[in-house]
């Protein structure tokens, strides 16, 4: 076995134990603890892809401020066993046939794996994740849609900071 195949499978064992633990795990806290660990192992297979940019968007975006805003709220929510309610049966019949599906889902991706593989062989150049060609692409191809999304983020900023001023 390479580095490579090694480091996959530690760090895909890593992520569905970590998943594992944010369902099993009682706490709130904990289970966004969990979670935080799944993201650098989800960072880590970005890595191994190639996919540095997606890399690191995944580590500051989700792991670092989604993450600490899920922390914040469950630490302002003050929860506890006392004030949840009980859960009726018809959601945890709902989750087990949620979860059913989830798994027939994951067999038909683990049997359309061989299809992956034959997909490589497309794939002539190896830096098709790095950030310049990401940037070329975004500023040759797709510059208008860029531009168009950047005046709309602009004008929810400023809608944001007039509602906050309205006192």
């Amino acid at each position: 076995m390479s580095t490579t195949e090694i480091l996959f499978w530690f760090l895909s064992a890593l992520a569905l134990v970590s998943a594992t633990m944010v369902l099993i795990s009682k706490n709130p806290v904990h289970s966004i603890l969990w979670l935080i660990i799944v993201f650098f192992a989800i960072s880590g297979h970005y890595i191994l892809l190639n996919a540095q940019f997606l890399a690191i968007v995944n580590l500051i975006v989700y792991a670092g401020a989604i993450m600490v805003l899920f922390l914040f709220v469950v630490m302002l929510m003050n929860l506890n066993s006392d004030s949840e309610p009980q859960k009726n049966n018809r959601f945890k019949i709902a989750g087990a046939i949620s979860g059913g599906c989830l798994m027939l889902i994951m067999i038909d991706v683990i049997r359309d794996a061989g299809e992956v593989q034959n997909a490589k062989a497309l794939v002539k150049e190896g830096n098709i994740g790095l950030i310049k060609n990401l940037g070329m692409v975004l500023f040759k191809d797709y510059v208008i849609p860029f531009e168009i999304s950047s005046v709309l983020f602009l004008a929810a900023m400023v809608g944001a900071v007039v509602i906050g001023k309205r006192n």
